[in-house]
């Protein structure tokens, strides 16, 4: 509750559509088997579909912020809403050569509007409360998530699994509705307006003057790519070991149940806490995780490394979210928001094809490797606690870093 009453009304009600818009966005979970089953696609060919599609989330992710810093991160939402719901409503009507457009098309919208989620956190929340903020969103979208996927397979049981993109695109538009209703149509709601001609500097002096976002940035990269092996080289690594799909599927709710019993009490019980170090401490907690499959596969090794991924997701994810938006200049808030939105998901593109590829041509190297990089990433993110972070200047009072207070810098 002492998180909740951190939190604004307005960001309060804007999680509950998300909690309700993620319950329904399963289309994507059971796009493969749609493709290759009642489209009558290849594997090659619903992969290729898969990926392109993949390809506009993280271009959504990344270029969202933008579209809100400059219309307002509501608009931006609203509009983003609108166009994937639409096209999802009539996707499994189109032709399949139609398909390599709408469905980036509608992935690139969804990724507008996660990101201006994410902008809408940041700007409805007061720095110092932002940990608790994000930390209440995700729990909304992974509670969603939780009951989406059984839903959506029961969904697709009943009628079709047509049925399932018109359930989604439906529920997208009912969240744009209720989004214009709760959300405010001024101030911080819309987002800070862009800065006039003797304005502030351009996004790439903002990130120079920030080195140690920048660093954080190319570490959630990294770590990215190693954390989504779970969905891609993992279940196929314990079926090669004689692990069913049941024991992937336990390993997974074992992830998504603790993330909802504890990542809330957490963000509130560690808000004063140095968040580099806290999100450094969570990235080597993913690469342990993955050191733990290097002995070999079992059921202690697989529960070890679940255990391990999921305490170093609630360190880390819910705190880099936050840093990034308490580094922020106000009239950049959603481009920055869009940079770690989109490093925060790069790995759904990257980690399929590369982690494949190295499982298949030296099985033996994947978990060192991840474990490595997972380490390097997070010892980076230590090591930039002594960099600037843009807050110098502003007057922010006890750094959450060194607990003491930040003195102006002139010029």
């Amino acid at each position: 509750m002492n998180t909740l009453r951190a939190v604004p009304r307005s960001v309060r009600l804007l999680c509950c559509g998300i909690f309700f818009n993620a319950v329904v966005s399963f289309t994507f979970i059971y796009l493969f088997v749609w493709l290759t089953g009642p489209r009558g696609l290849t594997v090659a060919q619903a992969g290729l579909l898969g990926g392109i599609g993949g390809i506009g989330l993280v271009a959504g992710n990344f270029t969202g912020g933008w579209f809100g810093d400059v219309y307002g991160h509501r608009r931006a939402l609203l509009a983003g809403a609108a166009v994937s719901g639409s096209i999802l409503c009539v996707v499994a009507l189109l032709p399949v050569a139609a398909l390599y457009v709408a469905l980036p098309l509608a992935q690139y919208a969804a990724g507008v509007v996660r990101s201006a989620n994410s902008a809408l956190i940041a700007v409805g929340v007061a720095e110092g409360s932002r940990r608790q903020g994000f930390a209440v969103m995700r729990f909304a979208s992974n509670a969603g998530f939780t009951v989406g996927p059984p839903l959506g397979a029961l969904v697709a049981a009943r009628f079709s699994y047509g049925w399932l993109f018109v359930a989604d695109g439906i529920a997208t538009l009912l969240f744009a509705v209720y989004a214009a209703r709760v959300l405010p149509g001024h101030g911080a709601a819309r987002g800070p307006r862009p800065p006039s001609a003797a304005g502030a500097p351009r996004l790439r002096a903002e990130l120079r003057a920030r080195p140690a976002v920048l660093v954080l940035l190319a570490a959630i990269v990294c770590v990215d790519l190693v954390y989504r092996q779970q969905y891609s080289t993992l279940p196929v690594f314990l079926g090669d070991h004689g692990f069913d799909a049941r024991v992937y599927g336990w390993l997974i709710a074992i992830n998504g149940g603790v993330i909802l019993c504890l990542e809330l009490p957490a963000a509130h019980a560690l808000r004063r806490r140095a968040p580099l170090s806290m999100i450094g401490a969570g990235l080597l907690l993913v690469g342990l995780g993955y050191l733990a499959l290097v002995p070999g596969a079992s059921l202690g090794t697989a529960i070890a490394l679940m255990v391990s991924l999921t305490f170093g997701e609630i360190l880390y994810k819910t705190t880099a979210t936050a840093y990034v938006a308490d580094r922020a200049p106000a009239h950049a808030q959603g481009r920055f928001q869009s940079l770690y939105a989109g490093a925060s998901i790069s790995g759904q593109v990257l980690a399929p094809p590369l982690g494949g590829a190295l499982y298949t041509a030296a099985p033996g190297l994947l978990w060192p490797l991840c474990a490595v990089l997972a380490a390097l990433a997070g010892l980076a993110v230590l090591w930039a606690r002594r960099l600037p972070d843009g807050v110098a200047g502003r007057d922010t009072g006890p750094s959450l870093e060194t607990g003491s207070p930040r003195r102006a810098v002139a010029g």
